[in-house]
């Protein structure tokens, strides 16, 4: 499915009075939400959506910053932020039990929302089961690139304005897997999805998550350790950020660590290995 089909089979709502948020849905079942990652969109689960509609009823949103939603360069992008606009879509869509599938980013976005469900007898949002794509949700572990880092620093207003189609595909190339690198016009997609909307300005904004993790890296941790749902990690084993160093963190510190490492496979496993991913999340669901 293209960007351009992506977009036209969704749709938006206002949040907050004055943002507007892109979200898609189809299928039927039970209820499961895809949650993306930096610095991209819902359109990194167009390779798995049709599989996964024929057994689930599917949600997704771009959160805001991201994809089709709204960019604003006043607001606060923390991934609290971003939780708190989960849950004002879920209730909209009257969704308050459900399980996840995240990657990158949207797994530190589910770490706060299990550290809430830990927190909160009474959280209003039951979560059934989690899958984990590659993602650094252990600071200990999390290798960022230097275009990242660079963003991280005063430098990162300045550096946003040289930002464009070929930074994006130097990083890619480096992240994905040697034998699934994206396509030329996947890396088309993948950067109009970023320059929406002057999206580019707010890039160095939303990698703040990063300083976040070391923020809340204990609470963030123990919201893993210490929540009884069912997890799972399918970890694309030679991605440089958050690969097989990071799974093998996991399997130490989270008790009986259901782990798989996909050993050719880069950063982004659901588009460079999607019928991998879904068989080995089927295998997941079926456990339950």
């Amino acid at each position: 499915m293209t960007l351009q089909d992506w977009k036209n089979s969704g749709t938006y709502f206002e949040y907050q009075n004055k943002y507007s948020v892109f979200y898609k849905e189809s299928g039927s079942g039970e209820p499961l939400i895809l949650i993306h990652g930096f610095p991209t969109s819902s359109w990194d689960w167009s390779k798995i959506w049709s599989s996964l509609s024929a057994k689930y009823q599917l949600y997704a949103i771009d959160m805001m910053g991201y994809g089709f939603s709204s960019k604003p360069k006043d607001f606060k992008y923390t991934i609290s932020a971003q939780v708190d606009l989960w849950e004002t879509y879920l209730r909209k869509r009257g969704v308050f039990s459900f399980h996840i599938i995240a990657h990158d980013y949207g797994d530190t976005v589910v770490q706060e929302m299990l550290a809430r469900h830990k927190e909160n007898s009474e959280y209003e949002f039951g979560i059934k089961s989690v899958c984990f794509l590659n993602g650094g949700m252990f600071p200990e572990t999390n290798f960022p690139t230097l275009t990242q880092k660079m963003l991280l620093t005063p430098f990162g207003e300045i550096l946003k304005h040289f930002m464009g189609r070929d930074t994006l595909a130097k990083n890619f190339k480096k992240i994905f897997g040697k034998n699934t690198q994206a396509s030329e016009q996947e890396i088309d997609q993948f950067w109009q999805g970023i320059a929406h909307n002057s999206g580019k300005d707010v890039i160095p904004k939303l990698i703040k998550y990063l300083k976040e993790r070391d923020t809340h890296k204990i609470r963030w941790r123990e919201a893993i350790q210490y929540t009884d749902m069912p997890k799972r990690l399918i970890d694309g084993g030679v991605d440089p950020i958050s690969g097989k160093h990071m799974a093998e963190f996991y399997k130490e510190i989270v008790p009986n660590a259901d782990v798989i490492i996909l050993d050719e496979i880069g950063h982004y496993p659901q588009t460079e290995a999607p019928e991998t991913v879904l068989s080995h999340y089927y295998e997941f669901r079926n456990q339950l």
